[in-house]
């Protein structure tokens, strides 16, 4: 009774190392987007801004 136990044991202890030893890791994440470069729309919503300020000023003065 006692070599049946072990050998059931055994045999459980031996498959489940088997089966965490076939653990396959994730997949690597792909990479980040690059970031959003500073286009030409940008620069002339910046300067028309400035642009309508300065004339607010110079208007109100």
């Amino acid at each position: 009774m006692k070599k049946n136990l072990l050998l059931v044991l055994f045999t459980v202890l031996i498959f489940t190392s088997m089966v965490n030893g076939q653990i396959v890791p994730p997949p690597v994440p792909p990479p980040p987007p690059p970031g959003l470069p500073v286009d030409g729309g940008l620069i002339v919503l910046l300067l028309s801004g400035i642009i309508y300020g300065v004339k607010k000023l110079k208007s109100n003065f």
